[in-house]
């Protein structure tokens, strides 16, 4: 089970759990949450826990973002037959986007780590379990469970999964498995070094395109097909967006 949208972490105080978990040094004294707060030249962060002094300027800080794991298609049209006692036309596709959480959601944390370790801050990612070790399986960077202490650290992966609720019987409640931190570097250079494969495998795959059959790029532009052709540009991280 997984959570599916970001509103599922609700169901448990996420943000106390940062405070204890994640925050550096002394608690902060006056704890305030500002929501959709925005980077400049880069969106927004979901959430920042900022401690204010007595003269309402900001002290320390912490940013949290939130992320589910994204789906394809969907199962509505399922429910609605279930609910309506009705069959359905053609079977339902749906699935889990892992991809698209590990491209994009990653590379932006890359980013809004490299701000806020120029900020001496860090942002804490609030994610499923499974999705965490899907990062880890695809990118095998350097960590920590020592966040609050470590420099190095500006990132944070704060982990839940869905476990039975022992007072609500066929609910399911949020759960804390993993606090562990990385630094923005770390976390790129896991994601752009990886060993490549052989050469030998890659020139075997063209012969394999070549057999299947050979074109010419001025034959594609006169039939009109270079528009069609697949666009590979989603496939990974930009390195343009990765920061140094």
């Amino acid at each position: 089970m997984i959570f599916v949208c970001p509103k599922r972490f609700y169901a448990v105080d996420f943000l106390t759990e940062v405070i204890e978990h994640c925050w550096p040094g002394e608690k902060p004294t006056d704890p305030q949450i500002a929501r959709e707060v925005k980077m400049e030249g880069f969106g927004n962060v979901d959430f920042v826990i900022a401690d204010v002094k007595s003269d309402k300027e900001i002290d320390q800080f912490l940013s949290v973002e939130l992320q589910a794991i994204d789906i394809t298609g969907s199962v509505f049209p399922a429910y609605q037959a279930l609910r309506a006692g009705e069959d359905l036309e053609k079977k339902p596709t749906y699935g889990f986007n892992w991809d698209n959480v590990y491209k994009r959601y990653i590379t932006q944390l890359i980013r809004k780590g490299y701000f806020h370790h120029h900020w001496k801050s860090k942002i804490v990612a609030v994610i499923p379990e499974q999705v965490y070790q899907y990062i880890l399986g695809r990118a095998a960077f350097m960590k920590t469970s020592d966040v609050k202490n470590d420099p190095q650290v500006n990132i944070i992966f704060m982990t839940y999964r869905l476990e039975a609720d022992a007072d609500r019987p066929g609910e399911f409640k949020p759960v804390l498995v993993n606090v562990e931190g990385t630094s923005h570097t770390n976390l790129q250079n896991a994601i752009m070094y990886k060993d490549p494969p052989q050469r030998s495998a890659f020139t075997a795959q063209i012969k394999s395109s070549l057999v299947r059959g050979a074109v010419r790029l001025a034959d594609l532009i006169a039939a009109g097909e270079v528009s069609e052709m697949e666009d590979h540009e989603d496939e990974g991280p930009d390195p343009g967006d990765l920061i140094q």
